[in-house]
């Protein structure tokens, strides 16, 4: 299977658009920045919280780098959901020069 991935500008757009932005990063990493919409669920804690997912709209998965996250792609997939990973993670999203928010909602960064 070909993993289906996003580049972030696209992520951003598909965010626009109606997608979820699931960030699976540990709590420190989400606490330090994420994307200003995303959601934070760990991916460990992903297979619970898989029925509190969206399934009527497309999920874009996002971490650091994109590893973590295409773990979650293949397993949300496999469940049946319409899911992308974002690639590069939020490093290539904050390199893009998309916002990325502290926990806070102050300006935060890519940890």
């Amino acid at each position: 299977m070909t993993m289906p991935e996003v580049e972030p500008e696209e992520a951003q757009e598909l965010v626009q658009k109606g997608a979820y932005l699931l960030d699976v990063r540990e709590t420190d990493e989400w606490i330090a920045g994420h994307a200003p919409d995303a959601k934070h669920v760990a991916l460990g804690e992903v297979p619970a919280f898989v029925d509190r997912l969206p399934r009527d709209r497309q999920i874009v998965a996002v971490c650091r780098s994109g590893a973590r996250s295409a773990r979650a792609t293949e397993f949300l997939v496999a469940q049946g959901f319409d899911v992308v990973n974002l690639a590069g993670g939020m490093k290539a999203w904050a390199a893009t020069g998309l916002d990325v928010e502290a926990d806070d909602g102050t300006e935060g960064i890519v940890a």
